[in-house]
């Protein structure tokens, strides 16, 4: 199987940073319901995808790591049919072309020193910032098992289900996922106090969801927050540390609310951003990803490779 590159490996690969605040800050382009997947409607949509992921795609080369290549189905789960103006049969086809999208430049670039991992995003059915609205695991099954269905149909290599609020949601997208063969991932986002937005510890989320489904995630990982706002959390010993195998950190020190409120990007500093990245590998021994989320870009994950390169010859 593609996934045993991941699984197997001593190195870790790299992934990209923000693609949505990229696109919206950086290229300008208005995103509804902070949905990626309509970039591919239009030719200047499919060229700036396109040029952004050859970007990371060049530096995963440069610094011999392997890359995780996302489709951008973030925000094309059933859930978001209707605010995205689409019917769910239409919403299935956004992710055929989402996978086969990104299938091609893997196809394009990829070879024996550079691997690359086709990954299908899942989101969660209610806002990525706050847990507003507590889904149980039955509901989360039936909301994400026809997007997990149609990533896997499409030929992802493993689905990741990202900023997720609380581990009832994570539950049911594992069972999805494990029921109909697909490899997952499962990323919680953290607020500033390093609680879920739930107010769960991250450690009583993954354990909750290894108990629920026989630990079938592939392992789990942090995203869309600031390594200040986590790093205390993984200075423990407990079992459930060497559960984590990936982080993708925001730029910003802000809260999700001030973030949500912001009118200008916080891309932070791409230097200490990849120091602070840098140093949680030295926390989290079974790493296997590690790139970026809201505000970051290539200098940002380059740095993190940079860093993690000192680091290592140290």
């Amino acid at each position: 199987m593609r996934i045993l590159k991941l699984t197997n490996t001593q190195r870790y690969f790299l992934s990209d940073g923000g693609l949505e605040t990229f696109m919206i800050f950086d290229r300008g382009y208005d995103l509804p319901c902070f949905s990626s997947a309509v970039l591919l409607d239009s030719q200047r949509g499919r060229e700036d995808l396109t040029a952004y992921f050859e970007r990371f795609i060049d530096l995963a080369r440069v610094s011999d790591r392997g890359f995780i290549i996302d489709a951008p189905t973030w925000r094309s789960g059933a859930a978001w049919a209707g605010p995205l103006g689409q019917t769910l049969s239409q919403i299935i086809e956004t992710n055929a072309r989402a996978v086969a999208f990104v299938s091609d430049l893997r196809d394009r670039y990829e070879s024996g020193d550079l691997p690359i991992l086709v990954n299908g995003l899942v989101g969660p059915a209610g806002d990525a910032y706050a847990a507003d609205t507590i889904i149980s695991p039955q509901d989360a099954f039936q909301i994400h098992a026809p997007q997990i269905q149609a990533l896997g149909r499409s030929g992802v290599d493993m689905v990741s289900a990202m900023t997720l609020t609380h581990s009832s949601e994570a539950i049911g997208i594992v069972m999805a996922a494990k029921e109909l063969g697909v490899p997952v991932v499962v990323a919680f986002t953290l607020e500033t106090d390093g609680l879920l937005p739930s107010g769960q510890s991250l450690g009583m989320a993954i354990e909750d969801v290894d108990a629920a489904t026989g630990a079938a995630p592939l392992y789990y990982m942090i995203n869309c927050a600031h390594p200040d706002h986590f790093r205390d959390v993984l200075d423990t010993s407990t079992a459930w540390l060497s559960r984590i195998g990936g982080i993708r950190s925001n730029a910003s020190r802000m809260s999700h609310a001030e973030l949500d409120e912001a009118e200008t990007l916080d891309a932070g500093d791409p230097v200490e951003f990849g120091r602070l990245n840098a140093e949680l590998l030295e926390l989290l021994p079974n790493i296997r990803v590690i790139g970026g989320c809201c505000g970051t870009d290539h200098r940002h994950v380059g740095c993190i490779a940079e860093h993690a390169r000192t680091l290592s010859a140290a």
